[in-house]
């Protein structure tokens, strides 16, 4: 069941698997599928997710879970989704 994503600016992969419900190797595994999805990693190497990460995974869940996208599938609808809101980020400014 997926939480709410609470009000902070990193989270932990234990924490992002908990609002998800994913798996720790699942997410791994979609960052080195899905390019935006690259979460920067604090000086000790662990992985540091923002908000817009965890909004990322939730997507990627939907699409592959709830649409039935495949992975190919899945990285071209987000990609198309991505380029269309920065389009339209650009247009509004």
């Amino acid at each position: 069941m997926q939480r709410p994503i609470p009000n902070k600016l990193f989270f932990k992969i234990g924490e992002v698997c908990e609002i998800t419900d994913t798996q720790p190797y699942v997410l791994r595994y979609w960052e080195s599928e899905f390019q935006a999805l690259a979460p920067a990693k604090n000086s000790s190497g662990q992985r540091i997710y923002r908000r817009r990460d965890i909004e990322t995974v939730l997507r990627i869940k939907q699409l592959l879970y709830e649409e039935g996208f495949t992975i190919a599938g899945a990285k071209k609808r987000l990609e198309a989704e991505l380029t269309r809101l920065n389009l339209e980020l650009r247009t509004t400014v």
